[in-house]
């Protein structure tokens, strides 16, 4: 099952700022729900543990993220796949573009993904709205990420 999704997230913080902080290991780790275990790889990749639950079909997944298309502090590609055991796989890759605009920077996103096994059989529709919400909160902790560190480096 395929799906498609595309946004995007205002951050009152610079392009470059934002830039570090989408590369940062621990700063997504902190902002994907359930993840478990992000480490960065030598070829510039990350290795990923993630428990995720959809309906009734809970799994961790274990898989590689990899960037491509680097253009810092501007965008970048990055691709991925995860297994989940009998729950099935899941794969895709997003486009993320940075621009910057008066109170900040704008981030946009376009996402495709495809799962299968087990995930893929609780329903289109439940599939669908749990990957909005998990791109959703990724993006929400993501915002409140970047603004807590702006915060953090401004002078008082």
């Amino acid at each position: 099952m395929a799906m498609t999704m595309s946004g995007e997230v205002e951050l009152e913080a610079s392009r470059e700022a934002v830039w570090v902080k989408l590369n940062d290991p621990a700063v997504l780790k902190a902002c994907i729900a359930g993840c478990e275990e992000l480490e960065k790889t030598d070829d510039g990749g990350f290795r990923a543990v993630t428990k995720v639950k959809i309906g009734p079909v809970s799994a961790r997944f274990r898989g590689r993220v990899m960037l491509s298309d680097l253009d810092p502090p501007n965008g970048y590609r990055i691709s991925g796949e995860g297994e989940g055991g009998v729950a099935g796989f899941a794969r895709g890759g997003a486009t993320v573009r940075l621009c910057t605009r008066d109170t900040g920077t704008v981030l946009f996103y376009n996402v495709e993904a495809q799962v299968g096994g087990k995930l893929a059989q609780v329903g289109q529709r439940l599939i669908n709205g749990a990957a909005k919400k998990l791109a959703d909160e990724f993006f929400a902790n993501f915002a409140r990420t970047v603004q807590a560190c702006e915060m953090a480096s401004t002078p008082a």
